[in-house]
């Protein structure tokens, strides 16, 4: 009898996966190796010396680590960078997000390695259309109420239609937000996973925001083409020098 409840339970309430995301697993490490951890929020390496994520992760002082899977070890592959200058977008809005991107200029160049290198921007001709599959990673929670374990996790989402966003965030943008994550499947990102890239066709397209405090998908994400124009102008206007 004991054996035929156990059963039950197993079919009625299935296991999610060891090390989610909400709804994904854990990455194969250093298989995105321009992920970056900033201790609150996720980021990514766009150049040596910059990193992009979301405005609303801004601290006082940051420290970038790159190359990580398991940020509560220290990997050979990691290098931990100071953040020289943390540059919001001019017209960052919160509430309601808005314009919700920020470019960290580091101390240093990184060192390209095979667990440290870039990641491509998109176009301004590049779009993201409802039912296509991209994917993000991320720190973050592993489910509301529980904290990461420490290892980068991923999952795959799909786009969705402007209006089921504009029908949940009376604040939603779709010129310069994206709508993202079906409704129908707990798979999202969460706390923690701030900053981090949404990357479809090999290129990053959107850096997540925000979403609500349920993690029930659609969440929103900052369109990255809309912004091309000032993150370029951004990182030729500061420069590290030479020596560095």
């Amino acid at each position: 009898m004991q054996t035929l409840l156990l059963l039950m339970a197993i079919l009625l309430f299935p296991r999610t996966e060891a090390g989610e995301i909400i709804g994904g697993h854990e990455a194969k490490p250093h298989s995105r190796p321009y992920m970056a951890h900033l201790g609150n929020c996720g980021g990514f390496l766009v150049r040596e010396d910059f990193v992009l994520t979301a405005a609303h992760c801004w601290r006082s002082s940051i420290t970038v680590t790159l190359g990580a899977h398991n940020i509560k070890q220290k990997e050979e592959t990691q290098q931990e960078i100071l953040v020289k200058r943390a540059i919001r977008h001019p017209d960052y809005n919160n509430p309601p997000h808005w314009n919700d991107i920020m470019l960290l200029q580091l101390e240093k160049k990184a060192k390209l390695t095979a667990a440290v290198s870039l990641i491509n921007l998109p176009s301004m001709r590049d779009k993201v259309k409802p039912g296509m599959v991209c994917s993000v990673a991320g720190w973050g929670r592993l489910a509301i109420n529980t904290r990461g374990d420490g290892k980068l996790h991923e999952v795959e989402i799909e786009i969705q239609s402007n209006k089921k966003c504009i029908s949940r965030y009376k604040h939603y943008n779709n010129i310069i937000q994206i709508c993202v994550g079906d409704p129908k499947k707990i798979q999202t990102t969460f706390k923690g996973d701030s900053g981090g890239p949404l990357i479809c066709n090999n290129m990053a397209q959107g850096i997540v925001s925000y979403g609500n405090t349920s993690a029930k998908p659609p969440r929103v994400y900052t369109r990255i083409s809309k912004f091309l124009p000032w993150i370029k102008r951004t990182m030729r206007r500061f420069k590290l020098l030479r020596s560095q």
